[in-house]
């Protein structure tokens, strides 16, 4: 089965979307029965590892210099992806990230989550409108649609007035390289950060409105002033859109040292800032998995999560739920977790062990599956 696979999210740094094309790719690679195709604006049989240098500030430059730069950009990807199947033949395609490029071919396309109907508010107007405009085509389009979890599935029968039986939910997968490491392995790269081992809480995902940031500056204020300077606040990912507010309101903390925002962090070096951490906290307001606390979760570190969406099917019982918008409670468990030690052992032991029942094999399994579907169908 020949699948044509739209990996032009790996042309940038691997973000949620980017992680799900890259780890889906590379078990397709090594399922029987299967030749993956990867399209990144021409066709290759190669899985792209590492991005374009310097994509991300060449894609803002255009965002801001090009009127209907989306527009643009869609009717060149579209012209590369249909003239590069004149001569390779696919059987079927999977568009992992909800807008699909017009296929005469059974489609398989993956709807991560509904958060700019959600939390409109959370997302650029150009995406809203990009979204509005091609977002029903392409479920029309679709032999079959897959969701991260149920919980989105539900969501997309509710809103478009689907037939269930075309929506079938996967859940991702956790590398197998993310597991609990010790100081001697994490030391040397902690160092560079001004981190100690143990000695901080972090938060991982892209700075921008739906991760509730503010939220967890707000209850990392309330903490007592020596759990702030045992226990400094760790930023992991990239800049986002709408930054410079948040960025102004971390100003004061980060000129404390108790705030520390890192930025991108490079994949292979995740491992050691989440084994590294007393604590996990994601209050995203509203997410189609979450992947960040399933890493955390893996690699032994107690997590604190939004109870919002679907982050409940991947935490499960193994972590702290909270509401988002409830500060009071965030700072609350927060403050648990770092002064009780006995409690955060027991949420670690609980977490890797929930975090072992989610693979990306699996996960591949049942997405080659459901493209079996479609292409008998």
């Amino acid at each position: 089965m020949r699948v044509g696979i739209n990996a032009t999210a790996l042309l940038s740094p691997r973000t949620g979307i980017g992680q799900y094309v890259y780890h889906l790719g590379r078990e397709c690679l090594e399922a029987e029965g299967v030749s993956p195709y990867f399209f990144y604006g021409r066709w290759q049989t190669r899985l792209r590892a590492q991005p374009l240098p310097n994509i991300d500030t060449i894609k803002t430059y255009v965002k801001k210099a090009v009127p209907w730069s989306y527009e643009i950009k869609s009717l060149i990807f579209q012209m590369q992806f249909s003239g590069g199947l004149l001569n390779r033949a696919i059987d079927v395609y999977h568009e992992p990230s909800f807008l699909a490029f017009r296929f005469s071919g059974p489609s398989v396309i993956t709807v991560h989550d509904l958060s700019w109907i959600r939390h409109p508010e959370t997302h650029p107007r150009q995406r809203l409108a990009a979204m509005s405009r091609h977002f029903p085509r392409s479920l029309e389009r679709a032999s079959a649609i897959l969701t991260d979890c149920s919980f989105v599935k539900q969501e997309l029968v509710e809103t478009f007035g689907l037939n269930p039986e075309r929506v079938t939910p996967v859940l991702l997968g956790v590398s197998p390289d993310f597991f609990p490491r010790a100081l001697a392995e994490c030391n040397a790269f902690l160092a560079n950060h001004g981190l100690a081992y143990g000695q901080y809480v972090l938060s991982v995902g892209t700075l921008e409105p739906r991760k509730n940031i503010p939220a967890l500056i707000d209850a990392y204020s309330m903490l007592p002033a020596d759990l702030q300077q045992r226990f400094p606040l760790v930023l992991v990912g990239m800049r986002g859109w709408l930054t410079s507010g948040l960025e102004a309101r971390m100003k004061p903390l980060v000129e404390r040292g108790v705030i520390k925002p890192l930025g991108y962090v490079a994949d292979e070096m995740m491992p050691l800032i989440y084994s590294g951490a007393a604590a996990f906290v994601f209050p995203s307001l509203y997410e189609g998995f979450g992947l960040p606390p399933l890493e955390a979760m893996a690699c032994g570190t107690p997590v604190i999560s939004s109870r919002s969406s679907s982050l409940p099917e991947v935490v499960g019982d193994a972590g702290v739920l909270v509401d988002p918008m409830n500060v009071d409670a965030l700072a609350e468990s927060l403050r648990r977790v770092l002064e009780d030690r006995a409690f955060a052992e027991v949420l670690a032991q609980q977490g890797i062990k929930r975090a072992a029942g989610f693979s990306w094999k699996k996960t591949a399994a049942e997405t080659i599956a459901v493209y079996r579907r479609a292409l008998a169908t």
